[in-house]
Order: structure tokens, then sequence, then C-alpha cells
């Protein structure tokens, strides 16, 4: 991202002024050139250092602005430099197999950024020269990139003067404003009005990129400052302008609901090798289609049985309380661990003509898609980690 954070803190008069726009884009009062003042006065010394900001690649802020959609920033961290060291370039993408793209987005959830991520990728390449387009109607065209992400990419990487509303810069500017939450088109058009009123006018200049990084800082001052609970006023460089102070109305929360789940891990040996069972998700799936998962159990065949693992999993509004059961500390009589696995039940509660079940080597599971909750319980029970799997064999 075009993003340039100094380290002392910027006086106002290093920051140019500009002309306040007019007021004909919704009801507020806000003094546009004082708030972008204070707010970038505060950004260029509180910002956080994030492995995305100050690269000059479009192609990198394109990764990681669609690696932030519904994602924490903290998750997105750890995968963003794994998934660039794998595909380096927009090239690189496009060429690989989806099913490597969607292994190396294993944990992030949401898969079919991914998807889209990479059937953009081939596009660029093979009809648009490798060229990422410059601006935002030009990014709109292609899979997966809907009004907030090309915003933010013209934005950030090619200086365009347009407002990128997410959910920190909303929640910051109806505590500005005063208003209420509201899901509703006229609510919506508010606040982006409001946004479009304080975006710099001026495009990207050498290093300095007015707009970008005026987005940049409204982003950032949700997610650290005016946060949804227990906003931390007290640290915000605009509260003078701030109609709130404090946190605004918002409609109830929906209740989270909560179910429960079981999956059957089931292991052999094949040779010095070490197999997982696991289910492929049928390609029309409308939920994750072609990810690898454990073979879920129905509750009928688990009464009476202890789990190897219990595990809390939220995904959305929903708790999934999962258990995880293994052939192998039921039948400790059983003469061989492949004896245990071929007669015990569990085994053939997952066993339907409907169902593709493939036994994959261990080593090999780093490099499948899987399922994030999959992959949280084999990394739980380490099972991809071959050195100290004696805990389950």
């Amino acid at each position: 991202m075009r993003e340039h954070v100094r380290t002392k803190r910027a006086s106002e008069s290093e920051l140019p002024e500009e002309p306040a726009p007019s007021k004909d884009a919704g009801d507020a009062e806000l003094d546009a050139v004082a708030f972008r003042r204070r707010l970038m006065i505060w950004y260029r010394s509180h910002a956080r250092d994030l492995p995305w900001r100050g690269t000059l690649d479009p192609y990198r802020t394109w990764v990681s602005e669609v690696m932030l959609q519904q994602t924490r920033v903290a998750a997105v961290i750890e995968h963003y430099e794994r998934f660039l060291r794998r595909f380096p370039t927009m090239v690189a993408l496009a060429l690989a197999p989806e099913a490597e793209v969607l292994a190396a987005w294993s944990g992030l959830g949401y898969y079919r950024r991914a998807r889209m991520l990479h059937r953009a990728a081939k596009f660029v390449t093979s009809e648009m020269g490798g060229v990422l387009p410059g601006t935002s109607a030009g990014l709109r065209t292609l899979p997966g990139i809907g009004e907030y992400t090309c915003a933010a990419i013209a934005s950030i990487a090619f200086g365009e003067s347009i407002a990128v509303v997410d959910g920190n810069v909303e929640r910051v500017l109806l505590r500005l404003t005063g208003r209420p939450e509201e899901s509703t088109a006229a609510a919506r058009a508010f606040v982006v009005a409001q946004a479009t009123a304080l975006v710099p006018r001026r495009r990207l200049e050498g290093e300095h990129n007015a707009a970008g990084d005026h987005n940049q800082a409204m982003m950032e001052l949700g997610a650290t400052v005016c946060l949804p609970r227990a906003p931390l006023c007290l640290q915000c460089p605009v509260i003078s302008m701030c109609r709130t102070q404090g946190e605004h109305v918002t409609p109830p929360r929906a209740v989270q609901r909560s179910r429960q789940a079981a999956y059957l891990l089931s292991l052999r040996k094949r040779g010095t090798a070490t197999e997982v069972l696991l289910e492929q998700r049928a390609d029309d799936a409308s939920l994750m289609p072609g990810m690898y998962e454990l073979p879920p159990l129905p509750q009928s065949a688990i009464e009476g049985r202890e789990p190897v693992l219990r595990l809390r999993h939220s995904i959305t509004n929903t708790n999934y309380y999962v258990q995880v059961y293994a052939p192998q500390r039921f039948d400790p009589g059983a003469k061989t661990k492949r004896a245990q696995a071929a007669i015990h039940p569990l085994r053939k509660a997952v066993e339907h003509p409907d169902r593709e079940l493939h036994w994959v080597r261990t080593a090999r599971l780093p490099g499948i898609p899987m399922t994030g909750l999959t992959r949280k319980i084999l990394q739980r029970l380490r099972v991809m980690d071959s050195a100290r799997m004696a805990l389950l064999e």
C-alpha cells in the first residue's frame, strides 16, 4: 500500500491546506480541512506497523484487502506473508492450481474469496497483460471485487480520490454526526456521502497519497480507538468534533446460536507413513465446495462415548461445540490398530455411497485445501506434527 508513516509527529504547518468541500452531501457540519489535519497528525504517529503497509505493489495491496474482508487483522498477518511467499506475483497466482490456492488460504475462512482472487488473477493475466486496472471502475469489472474492495485498492494503490467505507469507517462517521445505526438505504447513502465529503481531492503526487492515507487513517481510527464497545474517546484526535463521544445507538445484536457437531478422526499406518481419513465436499456444494474435512458423525453414533477433543468454533453468529472421536481410544482389546479402525462402529457410521472418502498422508496435509475447523482440529491434536503424533497412536 502506498503509505508512508512518519516516525515523528507532524506539525499542522506540514500538511497542505485544501478548500473545504461544499455541504451538499448530507447534513453534517464537520470542518473537513480541520478534521483531516487532526486525523493525519494522529495517524502518522499511531498507525500500526502492518506487513502490507508501505508496499508499492498493487498486487500485494489487492491480496491484503481481500484477506481483510470479514477477518481479524491478527489472523491476516499470520497468513499474508506465507501466501505471498507461495504466490509472490499475480502470474504465480494465476498459474497455480486452485487446490494449492485454497490450501494456502486455509484457516482464513470464506473460501469464495480465494476462488475469486484466483479467478481474477487468471483473467488479468490472460486478458489485461497482467496489469491490474488503476481505477475503481476498472477494478469493479474483475471477479470477486465489490464496491468496498475496488475503492480500497484504487485509493491505496493508485491514489484515486474515492471514499472507502467499511464497518470501522461507518461507525466513526455515525458517532461524529450523532446518527444511530440503521440498516436502510438512506442511512447507507448518508454515510457514503459523509465519507466522500471528507476524502482529499488530490490524487497521487510522488510519495504523497492523500486519499489513500486518509482512508487508511479512517479505518485505523475505527479499528483501534473508536471501538464498537467502550470506545477510547480520550485518545481520539477528533473528539472535540464528535457529537456522540461514546457508544452510539445500535440495534440489538443477533443472539448467538449454538450447535453440536461431531467428527471422526481415523488414522492408519501404511508402512512408515501415517494416513488420516478425510471426506471431500462435492464440487457443487453450496458451502466450501471441494474442501476436505474430517468425516461428520451422527449423534446416534457417539452416545456414551468419550471424545479425544472438545472445542468451540464460531462462524458469524453460530457457536459450534465440536467433539472429535477416535476409534483407537475405544477398543483397546483389539490386536492391531488397523483392526480397531476396521471393526469399530464409529468407522462404519461414516460409510455411505454418496460420501467421497480419502486416506491422506499426514505429510501432505499442509498442501491440501481443508476447512478451517478441520485444520484447527488436526493442529490441536498434533496430527500435522508427525514427531509428536504418538498422542493418538
